[in-house]
């Protein structure tokens, strides 16, 4: 099994480009299924969830081909050639979460879908009924068999209407990719009220939006899509990573870096640069940029780490995909810092791992209080889920000593060549198989 080896107390110094978001590029490829013309998808990640991802098209009648551009980035050539599959099995969709996102597409094209219930990390109970009740409002006829989504769309085709889409901690982004997709189709006019407003819902609308769809307010809580008869093919660049950015950021601060992220999506991240600046960390934009989503910026700490308050939110609040990271990061803050979580609120398997490397944390139900301490002691810890993993790397590139970190693979979901690239900016990492420990005979 394969772990990350970190020598710490290395400074980051360099440049490095954000890759292609991984959470908008997931429902992008789903999208694939609502056409049966051509679809180009650029700065698509090569992560384990996008090569799952391509597994579950291809059983779904999908012809994909991967290439790379002048520019050597990456290119997916799609193509649903074979409208007849409906089965996402068990076998793939455990792997990953975000696999439900085909249902909607699948139910719209084909007036026909069963999808495996979904797997993914382990940071609490995240149910699909939102998912569910979004399409049954649609007219969607649901069943569960056997550990599978059975939906049919009576007549083949799904109907338009209004609908609420929040739950008990807010929107839901997968939810409301699915809903969204699945309208474009139906007939009529559909409201969806309480929608996610997340970056990765707009670049799934802009693509859409492209391929022929009318989709309206993307971005706010309400948005509108007018059924269409049929989709086109499209060519589609799919945003910068804000997670990876952001976990990039953090890396460059707790190591009193100087780094400089090309294809930052600065715009998307406000919530988290703001709070970036107030622990004493300067995110400087480079040039003017004609897109927000896509500058150049600096990354720099220019003196000690103050305490901050967090908690985690839909966007444009923080997100709870980088509390982790910055948990790490006020471990060395100087004072009390407060970090709640909103969203999954058992998201906190790294507190332990990381009290191991020496953190003064308190866990109080959903709340943790980090007391700073003047440094971390690398020691072995176990990755728990992708973000975790994340914040346990940050941690490992301050800390003295070496720390071990098991159970990568978490990381390989969401981060390409992680330990190769923050090496190229000075970090002491290597990628490592560990033998597994053989079991006791009891």
């Amino acid at each position: 099994m394969d772990a990350f080896v970190i020598e710490g107390g290395r400074r980051l110094e360099g440049r490095l480009r954000i890759n292609g978001s991984k959470n908008s590029a997931l429902p992008i490829m789903a999208a694939v299924l609502l056409t049966d013309e051509p679809v180009t998808l650029r700065d698509v990640p090569d992560l384990s969830d996008i090569r799952n991802m391509v597994r579950l098209l291809g059983e779904l009648g999908v012809m994909i081909a991967r290439e790379t551009d002048n520019r050597g980035q990456p290119v997916f050539a799609l193509h649903a050639i074979d409208q007849s599959p409906s089965h996402a099995r068990y076998e793939i969709v455990r792997t990953m979460r975000a696999s439900i996102c085909v249902l909607g597409p699948m139910l719209a094209r084909r007036g026909k879908a069963r999808v495996s219930l979904p797997g993914g990390c382990a940071i609490g109970q995240r149910p699909v009924d939102l998912h569910l009740r979004g399409l049954e409002a649609l007219g969607a006829r649901i069943t569960l068999d056997g550990g599978d989504i059975v939906a049919e769309a009576p007549g083949g085709r799904l109907r338009g209407a209004t609908l609420f889409l929040g739950g008990a901690n807010g929107s839901t982004v997968l939810g409301t990719a699915n809903v969204m997709s699945a309208a474009t189709l139906a007939r009529g006019t559909t409201v969806i009220e309480c929608a996610a407003c997340e970056p990765e819902i707009v670049d799934l609308a802009n693509m859409l939006n492209a391929m022929g769809a009318r989709i309206e307010g993307a971005g706010s809580p309400r948005i509108t899509v007018r059924g269409v008869e049929s989709l086109g093919g499209v060519d589609h660049a799919v945003i910068p990573d804000r997670i990876e950015a952001g976990t990039l950021m953090c890396a460059a601060a707790i190591t009193e870096g100087d780094l400089t992220l090309d294809n930052c999506p600065l715009d998307a991240l406000m919530a988290a640069t703001d709070t970036l600046g107030a622990i004493g960390v300067a995110v400087d934009p480079i040039g003017s940029g004609d897109d927000p989503m896509r500058r150049t910026c600096r990354v720099t700490r220019p003196g000690g780490l103050r305490p901050a308050q967090i908690t985690t939110q839909p966007h444009p609040g923080f997100p709870t995909d980088l509390q982790a990271q910055f948990m790490a990061l006020l471990c060395l803050a100087q004072g009390n810092s407060v970090i709640t979580e909103k969203i999954f609120p058992d998201r906190f398997l790294h507190v332990a791992e990381l009290q191991r490397m020496g953190a003064s944390l308190i866990r109080q139900n959903a709340t943790v209080v980090a007391t700073g301490v003047p440094g971390l002691t690398g020691a072995p810890v176990m990755a728990s889920d992708l973000r975790a993993s994340a914040g346990l790397v940050i941690a490992g590139l301050a800390a003295r000593g070496e720390t071990t970190i098991n159970r990568v693979y978490h990381i390989d979901r969401g981060y390409e060549k992680l330990e190769d690239r923050l090496a190229s900016v000075g970090a002491s990492i290597r990628r490592q198989d560990i033998p597994a420990e053989p079991v006791a005979a009891g």
